[in-house]
């Protein structure tokens, strides 16, 4: 257990980390002249390196364990990219920075996973995952409000060369704390290398996940991450602290609707079910958004609310997924579903920063952003539609 805490600090990080620009919005404009463009490069800079990273962690989980994959990465690339986001003086050195960070948070959440997968009966796997990333979300929270007065107080250098800190010590009380699940080094598993991988795409059964682990989780941590504060900035004219409190709402939704997700597919036996209808909401809930951008801001910060609610799912549609995966193939299992997850993240982040950069020139803030919610909800519904065609996997036949 003083492992998995160790870890548990590590993915609060990994949280932090993927969504604190949103906060940083104003200050990084000021201080380097990043733009809105520069800023959606950053943060899909993030996604895209920490997406690339799991074909190597998933090898590595099996063939070498937790605990070796994650303290490398988390000590040497993460800590060293918040070190080099602290001494950024041009938008280019903010994407490095965060690129480096994406590679060193890539492990954290996926050597978690692996331990349960391995220690823990398959029908807790859900339950287990979903209260863990519940937890890791606290680095939401920090990243809003707490992030704006920090910044405030003592400078965003002085606070994210604190975090390099943190993240290598951080990196240190893993090395010393985890312990691999037994007989690891005596496994086969992980010889075959990025095989495996094939393998896994060749199942036809886990197609119609993809798409939906593709869109899902993207449209929540993209509107979090990166355009709550630009939107709320540009339509209301929020200052750094509104945002931070408007932010800081949205991530104690994510905690308390990763709390509830967790159990649902053993309380309801589905999984299928529980991540479709919570779907329908999440897209309700973006398409309701787009067609009223400048609603009440008190009423835009509840639709805000209710998206961090509903897009939290990550942990049952990783457990739908997990009910297929080769006992051999658990590492590379949950890592490609991941890079699925995180890598549409990335994309997203890309494919929204152009969308803005080219509706700027034609329409209002307010029609911008209808724009860019509109294109969400679609995606989403999309994709909830391939999912239609799942197999369901039921926690007691797992």
């Amino acid at each position: 257990m003083a492992g998995i805490a160790a870890l548990a600090v590590a993915y609060v990080l990994s949280q932090f980390f993927r969504s604190f620009l949103a906060v940083l919005t104003p200050v990084l404009s000021d201080e380097l002249g990043a733009t809105k463009g520069d800023l959606s490069v950053a943060s899909g800079a993030w996604f895209a390196a920490f997406a690339l990273m799991q074909f190597i962690v998933g090898v590595a989980l099996d063939r070498f364990g937790p605990r070796r994959t994650s303290v490398f990465l988390l000590a040497i690339a993460g800590g060293g990219g918040a070190a080099l986001f602290a001494a950024a003086t041009a938008p280019w050195m903010v994407s490095v920075a965060m690129a480096l960070i994406g590679v060193g948070c890539s492990p954290v959440l996926m050597a978690t996973l692996y331990i349960f997968a391995k220690t823990y009966s398959p029908r807790r796997f859900a339950l287990l995952s979903s209260w863990f990333i519940a937890f890791g979300l606290a680095g939401n929270v920090v990243g809003a409000s707490p992030l704006a007065y920090a910044a405030e107080w003592w400078g965003w250098r002085n606070v994210m060369a604190g975090l390099a800190v943190v993240t290598v010590v951080t990196a240190v009380a893993i090395y010393a704390l985890i312990r691999d699940p037994e007989r690891i080094a005596d496994q086969s598993a992980g010889r075959d290398g990025f095989s495996g991988y094939i393998e896994l795409i060749r199942m036809r059964v886990l197609w119609p996940l993809m798409p939906l682990m593709l869109i899902g989780y993207a449209t929540l941590a993209v509107i979090r991450g990166l355009w709550t504060g630009p939107y709320l900035a540009d339509v209301y004219g929020a200052d750094t602290v509104d945002i931070g409190h408007a932010t800081l709402w949205m991530a104690l939704a994510m905690i308390v609707g990763t709390f509830l997700y967790g159990p649902m597919d053993t309380i309801f036996k589905t999984r299928k079910w529980v991540n479709f209808v919570g779907g329908i909401c999440l897209a309700s809930s973006i398409t309701f958004l787009a067609m009223a951008p400048e609603m009440p801001l008190s009423r835009a910060v509840v639709v805000l609310v209710a998206i961090g609610f509903f897009g939290t799912n990550f942990a049952v549609l990783m457990a739908h997924a997990r009910g297929f995966f080769p006992a051999h193939l658990v590492g590379r299992g949950v890592t490609l579903m991941n890079f699925f997850g995180i890598g549409g993240v990335g994309l997203l982040q890309f494919a929204s920063g152009i969308l803005v950069t080219r509706a700027e020139a034609s329409y209002s803030d307010s029609g911008t952003y209808q724009l860019l919610f509109g294109f969400y909800a679609l995606l989403l519904a999309a994709a909830l539609l391939v999912y239609l065609f799942s197999t369901d996997t039921k926690p007691d036949a797992t």
